[in-house]
């Protein structure tokens, strides 16, 4: 007998797994039973989102772009903040914005020069690394204590998140703070 003739099949498609049928469904259920999350502890200082540490001879914690703009707005450090707050304060420089300004070069050294004026005070940095927004975050987050003055987009963003930490920034040649509740009753520029 004669072979039998074979009929090629036109338009056969191989069947394809979907994605989803390659999961075991017991991997799902694991997953969502193991997953514990950590949340931090607030401080005992909040009062709500009030900060209870923050009094009259504020600590403002300067970060490298504010002493830019404030040189270029020509705005002075002490003078401004004092009309924004409408107290004492005590501006502060880490060890990392210092070395930020060193780094920068000689396009710089006027606020440089200003950073080393004695009426700022220094706080010295334990950790690697020389990135000023890490170690503002970190410095604020821990003591809570500080007025953040940044005119960094990013570093405000970063900021806002921690619950109880006042920014300072420069809007229309002055400074401005914001989330600070005592700044506006003494009228303060509100935000």
């Amino acid at each position: 007998m004669g072979k039998a003739k074979k009929t090629r099949k036109f338009a056969e498609v191989k069947r394809l797994l979907n994605p989803k049928d390659l999961k075991p469904k017991n991997a799902g259920t694991k997953k969502k039973e193991a997953g514990v999350k950590h949340v931090d502890k607030t401080p005992s200082a909040l009062f709500f989102r009030y900060n209870t540490q923050l009094g009259p001879p504020y600590r403002v914690l300067i970060d490298t772009n504010f002493i830019n703009f404030s040189i270029r707005n020509k705005i002075d450090l002490l003078k401004g903040m004092m009309d924004c707050l409408y107290a004492e304060c005590t501006p502060c420089i880490t060890d990392c914005v210092m070395a930020e300004l060193e780094k920068l070069g000689q396009k710089y050294r006027v606020a440089l020069k200003i950073a080393k004026d004695p009426r700022i005070e220094r706080l010295p940095c334990t950790h690697k690394g020389t990135y000023a927004d890490d170690c503002i975050c970190e410095r604020v987050s821990q003591h809570r204590c500080y007025i953040a003055a940044t005119c960094d987009k990013d570093l405000r963003r970063r900021i806002r998140k921690i619950p109880g930490v006042p920014i300072m920034y420069i809007q229309s040649h002055k400074y401005t703070i914001e989330r600070l509740p005592e700044a506006t009753i003494g009228g303060a520029p509100r935000t």
